[in-house]
């Protein structure tokens, strides 16, 4: 069958670079054609992320893998020019700073002492790479079971944490079902973690999988702490430091309950730093559960009335004392 194009249709046009449809449709996906064509249809617009999604219906952050990729091809350019013209006459253009900032050419420091990041690999680079390196090969197999088609900056992220940061196959890929549970498949999400591993020389299977269960720990203790405090949004970054503190002293989640009742019932408002006090409080006084807090409360209540049923060893002073600190 013959195919012919309906000119009766052609009215205003833009270009597409002849090397687009020579050479790279082959090896570019539907998401990364759709922004490229966006793209090229409103060249001469500052355009973010958000917009081009909402037109194309590719999620933003496939949109910054997409323009990540015309740029490893050097079809789009990160030059301060919004249009310029090759000695080929194919455009080269100008990304919009929203999504540039996000995808970034120039090489990144990841956490800690871990090596620097390399600037991005030409898909003619990473072929090569593929073609010499077969533990490579295999681990861009594995992982495509786990994650489908590998976007280009998930390439490069692979092949940086397998060569600059040392990490075997079965470290990487155990990683990998980490973030997919978390439901946490950026690439930087999984590059920040990557170097926290390096950086604290988490190499072998076994310390990776023990350092998944403590992550798996912390992220089901913070959970229902979100649940106890009728949170809907993430912990801020000092929350965190006190729900990571109030896990690593053991403090049992029936306790934070209650002091978190505690602070509702005076504040009328959930504040972190007045339900630390309060553990902080019962900690100092040597209380370690629910029950140990109602008894010096009972206890107080009975030595303040005048009642003889007090316990001995019991110091209503102190109770006291430590009331008025709260």
């Amino acid at each position: 069958m013959d195919y012919k194009v309906n000119s009766g249709i052609w009215g205003t046009m833009f270009g597409v670079p002849c090397i687009v449809a020579d050479n790279l449709l082959k090896i570019a996906d539907e998401s990364q054609i759709k922004v490229l064509l966006y793209l090229l249809r409103h060249s001469e617009k500052n355009l973010t992320a958000e917009e081009i999604s909402a037109n194309t219906g590719v999620g933003t952050e496939k949109v910054a893998d997409a323009v990540l990729f015309w740029q490893q091809v050097n079809v789009l350019s990160t030059s301060a020019s919004t249009s310029v013209s090759t000695p080929a006459a194919q455009p080269i253009i100008e990304p919009v700073k929203e999504i540039a900032a996000d995808t970034p050419a120039q090489p990144t420091a990841p956490l800690g002492n871990a090596p620097l990041k390399t600037t991005q690999l030409h898909p003619s680079e990473i072929a090569d790479i593929l073609a010499a390196n077969e533990n490579i090969s295999d681990l861009f197999r594995i992982s495509e079971t786990l994650l489908g088609t590998l976007t280009p900056a998930m390439q490069n992220t692979l092949i940086w944490m397998s060569d600059y940061l040392s990490l075997g196959n079965e470290v990487i890929l155990t990683l990998l079902g980490y973030c997919i549970d978390a439901d946490k498949t950026n690439p930087k999400y999984i590059e920040k973690i990557a170097s926290d591993w390096a950086e604290n020389e988490i190499n072998t299977l076994e310390l990776a999988t023990a350092e998944i269960e403590r992550r798996n720990q912390a992220r089901d203790f913070t959970n229902e702490i979100k649940r106890i405090f009728e949170l809907r949004q993430n912990p801020t970054t000092n929350q965190q430091k006190m729900i990571t503190k109030w896990q690593a002293d053991r403090l049992p989640l029936d306790m934070i309950h209650l002091a978190y009742e505690k602070t509702v019932e005076q504040i009328n408002k959930v504040s972190f730093e007045y339900i630390n006090k309060i553990l902080e409080s019962w900690k100092l006084s040597g209380y370690s559960s629910v029950s140990d807090v109602k008894n010096a409360e009972e206890e107080y209540k009975r030595r303040k009335s005048g009642s003889p049923a007090a316990s001995d060893g019991f110091d209503p002073d102190k109770y006291k004392m430590l009331i008025n600190n709260v």
